[in-house]
């Protein structure tokens, strides 16, 4: 860890705003942490800023993506936790965050986002202190994480019974695929 007399807390928003991999990992393996992963869930789920920010709202508000698979490896993480200004999720803010994005970026960076959080299972049905859900802060343009959100809210609502087809199947041949032919 740091000698500069940093707080555990301090750098783990730190690590979260700079997507800073190896501050966060050193962070959780060494003391007081040291890789306990009842000790890590504890912190990670604990450890807010004054408006009730987690790691996870402050990893997805600056879009740190290596930070939140980090994060959402570690056994326990509670990932649907509101804050307490807006009440919003991560997933919230992973949408403000995308909303901030040039529309070129969406498809590659803001998808890549928002879908770290969807298949983590937070559920794009959250409301926050305004009764919205992350798919009512999109920008209305948003094609890309609409269908994202839209997709996850279906598996939500269907307890994760939803097939989803890949976009790969569509070169399959048409007919009864026999090979006996």
């Amino acid at each position: 860890m740091s000698d500069d007399g940093a707080t555990p807390k301090e750098l783990l928003f730190e690590s979260c705003r700079r997507n800073n991999t190896a501050l966060l990992n050193d962070l959780l393996s060494q003391p007081p942490l040291s890789s306990d992963a009842s000790k890590v869930a504890s912190f990670l789920n604990t450890t807010t800023d004054s408006l009730g920010a987690s790691g996870l709202h402050i990893a997805a508000k600056y879009g740190a993506y290596e930070v939140l698979d980090v994060i959402l490896d570690q056994e326990g993480v509670e990932i649907d936790q509101p804050e307490k200004r807006e009440g919003d999720t991560c997933l919230h803010s992973a949408v403000r965050y995308v909303n901030a994005l040039k529309p070129n970026e969406w498809e590659g960076e803001g998808k890549a986002l928002v879908e770290i959080l969807v298949d983590a299972g937070c559920d794009p049905r959250a409301r926050n202190k305004a009764r919205l859900r992350p798919a009512d802060l999109l920008d209305p343009r948003n094609q890309v994480i609409k269908n994202v959100l839209q997709k996850a809210e279906l598996q939500f609502m269907a307890g994760g019974d939803v097939v989803v087809e890949d976009d790969d199947d569509d070169n399959r041949p048409n007919g009864p695929g026999s090979e006996s032919d």
